[in-house]
């Protein structure tokens, strides 16, 4: 098998072939360290919801695959779940890239590629884990599974595995830090995310003119009425950074719930003068655990109607608003024993003790959690340049690299022991 560097190289020249390309080298790789590999295909729709909520047009709607391959303990110790997506971002703009997408080109103690923080490394880091734990001659007495799932754009590829039976003592979400810190943090905690969008009507002006200007004050201009929304958001967003809180996020950041306004349209840029018959607002609110999704809708609903109540067009002309998709929240308790198990590798491994980092919104480990009841926390090395979020070259860090691949073997031989 190849070293962990190679291997997370071969990973990335695979994307060139697509996602199914990558599955293939998992599975091939999983079953030289004789594990059981199974390939489970689901559709995205067809998944319970549990804790949280899509619409059609957020869900992936086409036909999926999740690699789990499975290494039976030797004995009787507690079994383990890794899981890491194989699914990025759609490829484009890589005339923009500095360097190969599709390479693994290491330059400066960094390994490029498309998709490397976001989770190529994460797969490499399972297979490899595993790797190096078998190496070091101490069989595993717990189940080790390693599964390679879907996640992007509610692929939902680890809760479709959760629904069909997949369960273990704990799980570990292995992807990089999206912080900058790499192994010096654990992800133990996540906060929900409601997604929404707010659509208000207005009333155009009686005439055939092009130009509405001259009849503006005959009018309802949405974005009048939309600013009585805005500050309605406002209110509620202040009341509740007065009434909700979490000790992590607030000894953190000093908030533990916000609402951000992202959006606000109405008309078309380039015609200043007519006014649009709707306006809308979107954004999106985080709350800590244990608020749920349903009180978190009904406080924007509440907050909606009292607007409307206040206002006598919009008492006849309701704003509809749209739940486009949400999250509950998450966490694991740091005096919990796989807490402490990953802590203790880490420290073993890179010689500082990890902390915390709970600014992390709606991550993939609230999935076991909430889903299944099985303890999560996620991990990984520093990364950076995100494809997500607009930038090029994409990177992790390759000794942090190698340095999770060491924690994750140290996990497996402390939480499931040593047959």
């Amino acid at each position: 098998m190849a070293d962990p560097v190679g291997f997370l190289q071969s990973l990335i020249r695979a994307q060139r072939d697509g996602e199914a390309a990558v599955q293939r080298l998992v599975a091939d790789a999983a079953r030289g360290l004789g594990c059981a590999v199974e390939t489970v295909r689901y559709r995205p729709g067809d998944v319970p919801m549990v804790a949280e909520f899509a619409g059609d047009r957020a869900i992936d709607a086409g036909e999926r695959e999740s690699v789990v391959a499975t290494f039976k303990g030797r004995g009787h110790g507690r079994s383990v779940i890794f899981f890491a997506h194989p699914d990025g971002e759609p490829v484009a703009g890589t005339e923009r890239w500095k360097r190969d997408p599709f390479a693994g080109v290491i330059d400066n103690g960094r390994l490029h590629g498309w998709g490397v923080a976001d989770d190529l490394s994460g797969v490499a880091i399972l297979v490899q884990g595993l790797q190096a734990a078998l190496e070091s001659g101490r069989l595993p007495a717990g189940d080790v599974i390693l599964a390679s799932t879907p996640s992007k754009r509610h692929a939902r590829g680890v809760s479709a595995l959760l629904h069909g039976g997949l369960t273990a003592d704990a799980a570990v979400y292995l992807h990089p830090a999206e912080s900058g810190v790499g192994m010096r943090e654990i992800k133990a905690f996540a906060s929900g995310l409601l997604e929404f969008r707010i659509t208000v009507e207005g009333r155009v002006p009686d005439t055939n003119e092009i130009s509405h200007t001259a009849f503006a004050h005959t009018a309802v201009n949405p974005l009048d009425k939309l600013m009585l929304i805005h500050r309605a958001l406002q209110a509620l967003d202040t009341r509740r950074a007065a009434s909700i809180r979490h000790p992590a996020l607030h000894e953190a950041i000093g908030r533990s719930t916000n609402l951000l306004v992202s959006h606000m349209a109405a008309g078309s840029d380039g015609v200043y003068a007519r006014i649009a018959p709707t306006a809308v607002l979107a954004g999106s609110m985080s709350f800590p655990p244990p608020e749920t999704l349903e009180q978190v809708r009904t406080a924007i609903e509440a907050a909606l109607q009292e607007a409307a109540a206040d206002d006598a067009w919009l008492r006849d002309h309701r704003p509809r608003v749209e739940f486009v998709s949400g999250v509950t929240g998450a966490e694991t308790p740091v005096d919990s024993p796989l807490y402490r198990t990953v802590a203790d590798a880490i420290r073993a491994v890179t010689g500082e003790v990890p902390h915390v980092n709970p600014l992390h919104t709606s991550s993939d480990i609230r999935n076991p959690i909430l889903q299944g009841g099985i303890p999560t926390v996620g991990l990984g090395p520093l990364g950076g340049d995100l494809t997500q979020n607009g930038l090029t070259d994409e990177w992790v860090d390759v000794e942090d690299y190698l340095r999770a691949v060491k924690v994750a073997a140290a996990v497996i031989d402390g939480w499931c022991g040593a047959a």
